[in-house]
C-alpha cells in the first residue's frame, strides 16, 4: 500500500474535494478544497498537496499539506462540488448555497454568487419559512442543482441571482444526495430508500421513475453515477451496504454488497478508472473497491451476483 500522508488541522472536515484538471491535461491532481462543520468557525479551504516523496535537507518530506487560502462559510459544510477550475460550490445547513471564487494572483476565495434561501420549511408546525439544510448539490457548467431537508430540488445557473427551475414538493422525505444522469436528468436519493430520477424537460413535477430495494427503507445517504455508463449508478446508505443499480433494468438493484458496518456517507467512482469505487463509513473505514474483469471469479461490477470484493481498506 502506498504511503499515507497526515495533517492535523485543528478543524472538524465535513467534505473533501480535489480540483478537477482540465480536459485534456496530463498534469497531477495537486489541489483540494475542504469544508468544515460543528466548529464555532467553519471554512471553506483550498489547499495544495505540493511535492510528495522529496526530502528536504532535514530528511523529512517536502510539501506538507499547504494551506493556499480559505474563507469563512455560515454554518456546516453539507456539501462541496467544484463548478470549475475556479469556483467551488458549497452546501450549508442555514440553508445557503454559495459559489466562491478562487484568485490564484493573490491566493484568496470570494463570493462570487449565492442563494441565501435556497432550501426553508414552510407549512404547519414550522416557524414561517424556517431555514433547511442543503444536503446536496451536483454540477455541470452552467447549472447547479441542490437537494435538502426539506424535498426541495432546485435547478440554478451561475450567472443567474434566481433559480431556473424549483421542484417545491420533490419528496415528501429528506432528500440527501443528487447525481446528474445526463444534463437535463437528475437522480435524487431519500431518507426512504428511494431513488428517483427527474427530466427537466417535463413540466410536471413527478420524478419519470423511481427505483427502491421492495419492503425496504432504509435511508440512502450517497450516490454516485459511473464516469462512461451514465446507466449505472452506485448507492450507500444507514445499513452500509454498497448497492449498484442499472436504471434501464427495472427497479431493483443489479448488484447489493456488504460493506460497512455503519452509515455510508461517501460513494465515489474513479474518474478516470471507473472498475475502481471508494466509499467511506460512520464506522471509521475507507474501502477501495476493485472491479477490474481480470479477476476470475468478478465478471463485472455490474452484472447481478458479481464477487466484487475490496481491494484495500483504511480504518
Amino acid at each position: 500500500m502506498e504511503e499515507i500522508y497526515a495533517k492535523f488541522v485543528s478543524q472538524k472536515i465535513s467534505k473533501t474535494r480535489w480540483r478537477p484538471v482540465p480536459p485534456g491535461s496530463l498534469q497531477t491532481v495537486e489541489t483540494f478544497a475542504t469544508g468544515s462543520w460543528d466548529n464555532e468557525e467553519n471554512y471553506v479551504s483550498l489547499w495544495s498537496i505540493g511535492d510528495f516523496g522529496n526530502l528536504d535537507s532535514d530528511g523529512g518530506f517536502e510539501g506538507d499539506h499547504q494551506l493556499l487560502c480559505d474563507i469563512r462559510h455560515h454554518g456546516d459544510v453539507m456539501d462541496l462540488q467544484f463548478f470549475d477550475q475556479e469556483r467551488i460550490v458549497a452546501a450549508s445547513s442555514t440553508g445557503c448555497v454559495t459559489v466562491f471564487l478562487h484568485h490564484p494572483n493573490n491566493q484568496t476565495l470570494s463570493v462570487s454568487q449565492q442563494w441565501t434561501r435556497a432550501h426553508y420549511h414552510t407549512g404547519p408546525g414550522s416557524p414561517s419559512c424556517s431555514s433547511a439544510p442543503c444536503t446536496g448539490v451536483v454540477c455541470s457548467n452552467p447549472e447547479i442543482v441542490t437537494v435538502g431537508e426539506d424535498g426541495r430540488i432546485n435547478l440554478f445557473r451561475a450567472d443567474h441571482k434566481e433559480a431556473i427551475r424549483t421542484i417545491d414538493n420533490a419528496d415528501s422525505s429528506t432528500l440527501h444526495a443528487v447525481t446528474f444522469l445526463r444534463t437535463p436528468e437528475i437522480l435524487t436519493v431519500n431518507s426512504i430508500g428511494q431513488l428517483k430520477i427527474w427530466d427537466f424537460r417535463q413540466q410536471g413535477n413527478e420524478p419519470s421513475q423511481i427505483l427502491s430495494l421492495t419492503g425496504d427503507r432504509v435511508p440512502l445517504h450517497c450516490v454516485d453515477r459511473h464516469p462512461n455508463q451514465q446507466h449505472v449508478v452506485a448507492t450507500g446508505g444507514q445499513d452500509g451496504m454498497l448497492s449498484i443499480w442499472d436504471v434501464r433494468q427495472g427497479t431493483m438493484p443489479v448488484s447489493l454488497l456488504k460493506a460497512h458496518e455503519a452509515e455510508m456517507w461517501e460513494v465515489h467512482f474513479h474518474p478516470s478508472n471507473p472498475d475502481h469505487l471508494f466509499t467511506c463509513s460512520e464506522d471509521g473505514s475507507l474501502w477501495h473497491w476493485d472491479a477490474s474483469t481480470d479477476v476470475p471469479e468478478k465478471s463485472s461490477l455490474f452484472h447481478q451476483g458479481t464477487g466484487i470484493l475490496p481491494f484495500y481498506s483504511a480504518g
